[in-house]
């Protein structure tokens, strides 16, 4: 800061402490010192429109898309009747699905308590559309909308992710961090060195070893068939993906 004649703004600056759940009462509370400033550690911080807490449950981040999208929702529900379908769900998309996607390859591992109040827009979202009781049930809307449920939302993110990475259309420090099983010693002459895979590190943590992005990525990608993995673009890979995902979710369970 001092090389590039930078001045540090404490009402702008922000302190998080991050440890598991059991650890929380570790955590530091007092203020820490940065030059001749004092920075009281925060709870909770927001980057890119991403909430983090200090426990990495993402529990902020959900609460806030939740609000904000049923927020949204009621603004579209007073102007209904007004809108023809087509613009109805195309607001729909901009205002609230858009909401639920944005930055949800960070939601990869979280409980799945969190993950029914993101679903929970959505099927709010999609009996708007269609004008459907609260009682009505909600898979033959999903299903006729061609959505996918969050689990398969957050799997298409990461598996997308690791197609550009792959490829290398996705930025370096994201590639770096995935390894092919080619390039691991003693497994280049295996069968499984032609399938395009990737290792999955070891972890320590379920709750956050395994939500890191390349373990996440890396069993996503691995689940997919190899037809799938080995597509020649980025938009048939999309248009393969989504419809494995959306067989697999709506005819398979």
């Amino acid at each position: 800061m001092r090389a590039n004649r930078l001045q540090l703004n404490p009402s702008k600056t922000e302190v998080l402490w991050c440890s598991s759940g059991r650890r929380q009462h570790q955590i530091p509370t007092t203020a820490i010192r940065i030059c001749s400033t004092f920075v009281q550690p925060a709870t909770t911080v927001r980057n890119l429109g991403v909430f983090i807490d200090t426990d990495v449950s993402m529990k902020a981040h959900i609460a806030a898309t939740v609000r904000s999208c049923f927020a949204a929702l009621r603004l579209v529900r007073s102007v209904r009747r007004c809108l023809p379908h087509q613009a109805l769900l195309t607001l729909i998309r901009a205002l609230v699905v858009s909401k639920v996607d944005y930055c949800c390859s960070v939601l990869a591992g979280v409980s799945g308590h969190l993950l029914d109040r993101l679903q929970s827009v959505l099927n709010a979202a999609a009996r708007l559309i269609f004008s459907a009781r609260r009682s009505d049930h909600i898979t033959p809307l999903l299903h006729d909308l061609h959505w996918l449920r969050v689990p398969e939302r957050i799997q298409f993110r990461l598996c997308v992710l690791a197609f550009r990475c792959l490829h290398g259309t996705a930025p370096t420090y994201l590639a770096e961090s995935l390894q092919r099983t080619t390039a691991v010693e003693g497994r280049r002459h295996l069968r499984s060195a032609d399938t395009l895979l990737l290792t999955v590190p070891p972890t320590q943590r379920s709750t956050l070893g395994d939500r890191s992005f390349p373990a996440a990525v890396a069993r996503s990608w691995n689940r997919l068939p190899a037809s799938i993995r080995n597509a020649s673009s980025v938009a048939t890979f999309r248009r393969h993906l989504k419809n494995h995902l959306f067989r697999s979710s709506y005819y398979t369970n």
